[in-house]
C-alpha cells in the first residue's frame, strides 16, 4: 500500500508519544503538513524567488504559497529591511 501523509502522520504521533512516555516531557504535534509549511517559508527566506517555490509546491497560483505558506518573523522583516536600508 502506498504511504499518504496520513501514515506519516500516525508515525509521527507514535514516535512523539513514545519520546513523552520515556522523558516525561510534552513534544509540540507535528505533521507533514506543518513541515510542508516550514519548507516552504525557509526556502522563501533563503531567497528562491515565488514562481519557481509556487512551483516546488505544486500551485496553481503564487498567492497560495505566499500568502498561506510562508511566514514572516520579526527576523526575517528585520534582514530584509537591512539590505535595502542602504539605499533609502
Amino acid at each position: 500500500m502506498p504511504k499518504v501523509a496520513m501514515h506519516l502522520e500516525n508515525y509521527m504521533h507514535g514516535v512523539q508519544g513514545k519520546f513523552e512516555k520515556a522523558y516525561s516531557k510534552p513534544v509540540p504535534r507535528i505533521t507533514p503538513h506543518v513541515l510542508r509549511h516550514t519548507f516552504c517559508t525557509n526556502v522563501q527566506q533563503a531567497g528562491l524567488d515565488v514562481k519557481s517555490l509556487q512551483y516546488l509546491m505544486g500551485h496553481s497560483n503564487a498567492s497560495v504559497t505566499l500568502d498561506v505558506y510562508t511566514h514572516s518573523s520579526f527576523e526575517s522583516v528585520e534582514r530584509a529591511f537591512e539590505q535595502i536600508a542602504g539605499n533609502l
